[in-house]
């Protein structure tokens, strides 16, 4: 039976312990380069995007559209670099309940229909981010590292 733990639990541990870098960059990859571009995408097409919000019943869709278009370009840049990652991850949180309530909301009749929504994604790898943090292949690594040195590399996810 202890071989069996072994093979089964123990093995597989220390194998992915030389990957635990991979999944946040992965993440911050994949969230910062979607967001880069449709908030770059809805920056040129403000006024269209103005209209959506206004559809959707966003209130205040002069003021709320820019900032939200805003931040899901300069939060993806932030993402894909690892700066500032577990602040930024908060108010893109925040845009996908956003988007969920006023432009999906109607469609949900399930839990399944709920959870298959492509915002429920970006929302839970946001969370990871926010709670994990960036990993050590980020800026926000690099600058914690350089400017904590009496710090144990724990403190700072290594």
């Amino acid at each position: 039976m202890n071989a069996l733990i072994t093979v089964l639990y123990d093995w597989p541990r220390l194998v992915v312990a030389y990957l635990t870098w991979l999944p946040p960059l992965a993440i911050r990859i994949v969230v910062g380069w979607v967001f880069l571009w449709t908030g770059w995408q809805k920056l040129n097409f403000l006024p269209r995007m103005i209209e959506n919000f206004r559809e959707w019943g966003i209130p205040a869709p002069e003021i709320l559209t820019p900032v939200a278009s805003g931040m899901e370009f300069v939060g993806g840049l932030l993402l894909l670099v690892g700066l500032l990652t577990r602040i930024v991850s908060i108010p893109m949180m925040i845009i996908m309940l956003v988007a969920i309530a006023s432009a999906k909301w109607g469609d949900v009749d399930s839990l399944q229909t709920l959870l298959g929504f492509e915002e429920i994604s970006y929302f839970v790898m946001f969370g990871y981010l926010a709670v994990a943090g960036p990993g050590p292949v980020s800026l926000d690594h690099l600058i914690l590292k350089a400017t904590r040195s009496r710090r144990p590399p724990a403190d700072y996810g290594a």
